[in-house]
């Protein structure tokens, strides 16, 4: 077999355990595929094919069964990571020349367990965004439909991992950043619940908001690369051990969810026509499989103005320096949402966070009843590749570029783990998701369940394509 590119990461990684393939087979292999299909969507940015054949040998120099859980398989790195050596740039022209010297712990820990860093995906500045384009890197095109953007701001990841040029993809959301993507591309993610991941470490070390997680083809490919991301860091004092079980075998148990809860119209936040039909269709093939699913949904009000409040917070943290010392290179919107962070009082700060606070608890006595909450994955489908960000959806007008990823912020405010699955298409070929969320820190249950729901739906298989126009 020539096209390895076609098989999953399970089925890869299978390989390189036995000795059929090696590690360098599959990097020739990668990177033939991304100079066939990377010209007509630029999902990739930077390819560092010298490090990884490096990285490949030092690993062939080990036995097969002290190569890793991963053992040889390439992925792609989210350019908001660093990675020694790899030009790093955040989307951003103020570090266009960026060599880091070292890289993000997240990385490390991948290419510990086996993992080779192959490219950077690309994504917009600073990942301020869903829409994936920069000033350094320009857009990244939707391979479904090579007009339409592919969503962000991991969205190169998303697009790689479609088209077949990388079998495992990092992620990160704040806002929907890793779900929106994978659901505007048909592939997997999973924000894990904050901790799970170590990642950085950068200035906001507590910080529970912005999360790094596995993005992949299907649920199993996920659940395998989140086993070689997760566990406890002492630079990140918010995370805490792995569980004693890989998530990958806790996923092939194939738990079915015993009552699943579902709301179309969380917060009474404007959501396209056609993307409640997708996901109705859904919870309908669902419902004929056997499984329990009811309308039912914890208070979201207020929660999308809260979190606003907590990600201005954070950039008008971390921010400030660049909107003082480069503050033409800066795109509008990072502005934007640095000088509304400025401008917050401490009172507003704190109802934000007592609304955090009582949210979790809504969702600890919801999953007393359900084992999982089902809700669209996005507002709206995928839309032209110009759209900066949605001005409006179902004639509500929008005044920022935040405001439309609130669906997605519910969830984040609810720190629990959520995965974002393929579940069908519009009559014009658009793909879209619906986020399956989990009990707190409950990410095996979760994958297990979604992989009950990934079989039923029966979309998963339909990756890796060639891009459309």
């Amino acid at each position: 077999m020539t096209e390895f590119w076609r098989l999953s990461a399970v089925k890869a990684v299978e390989l390189l355990k036995k000795g059929d393939v090696t590690p360098l087979d599959l990097i020739d292999d990668a990177l033939a595929r991304i100079d066939a299909v990377n010209p007509k969507v630029n999902a990739i940015v930077t390819l560092c094919a010298d490090r990884a054949r490096d990285h490949a040998k030092r690993l062939m120099a080990k036995p097969i069964d002290q190569r890793g859980p991963l053992a040889g398989l390439p992925f792609g790195v989210k350019e908001l990571n660093d990675v020694a050596g790899v030009r790093t740039t955040y989307g951003s022209p103020i570090f266009t020349d960026n060599v880091p010297a070292k890289s993000d712990i997240m990385v490390e820990k991948l290419e510990e367990n086996g993992g080779i860093v192959l490219g950077m995906t690309n994504t917009p500045e600073f990942g301020a965004g869903a829409n994936t384009f920069n000033e350094v890197h320009g857009e990244t095109y939707n391979p479904w439909n090579t007009k339409l953007n592919a969503g962000g701001s991991s969205g190169g990841a998303a697009v790689a991992l479609a088209t077949g040029q990388v079998w495992l993809a990092t992620g990160s959301d704040l806002g929907g950043s890793l779900r929106t993507p994978a659901a505007f591309c048909s592939v997997v993610g999973l924000r894990p619940s904050p901790g799970r991941v170590p990642s950085g470490p950068g200035e906001l070390r507590f910080d529970t908001l912005s999360v790094d997680g596995p993005m992949a083809r299907d649920v199993t490919d996920t659940a395998l690369m989140l086993d070689a991301m997760a566990g406890w860091h002492i630079d990140i004092p918010v995370s805490f051990p792995a569980p004693t079980e890989p998530f990958l075998t806790t996923t092939q148990r194939r738990l079915k969810p015993a009552r699943i809860a579902f709301c179309l119209d969380p917060a009474g936040l404007p959501i396209e026509p056609g993307v409640k039909d997708i996901c109705r269709k859904a919870l309908d093939k669902l419902s004929a499989a056997g499984l329990n699913v009811e309308e039912a949904t914890p208070d979201f009000s207020g929660v999308g103005n809260a979190f606003q409040t907590l990600r201005a917070a954070d950039y008008a943290a971390t921010m400030r320096p660049l909107l003082n010392q480069h503050r033409a290179k800066l795109k509008d919107e990072v502005i934007w949402n640095a000088e509304k962070g400025l401008k917050l009082t401490g009172e507003e700060i704190g109802k934000a966070h007592i609304r955090r606070s009582r949210l979790y608890a809504d969702m600890v006595t919801l999953f007393k009843t359900y084992d999982l909450l089902i809700m669209p994955a996005a507002p709206i489908l995928p839309r032209d590749i110009k759209e900066r960000w949605p001005r409006e959806i179902n004639g509500e007008q929008l005044d920022n570029y935040v405001e439309w990823l609130k669906l997605a912020a519910l969830i984040t405010m609810t720190s629990c783990p959520v995965l974002s699955l393929p579940c069908g298409f519009s009559p014009d070929g658009r793909p879209m998701g619906i986020q399956l969320v989990g009990k707190p820190r409950g990410e095996g249950a979760l994958l297990s369940h979604a992989l009950v729901c990934e079989e039923i739906l029966g979309v998963s298989g339909l990756v890796p394509i060639d891009p459309r126009g």
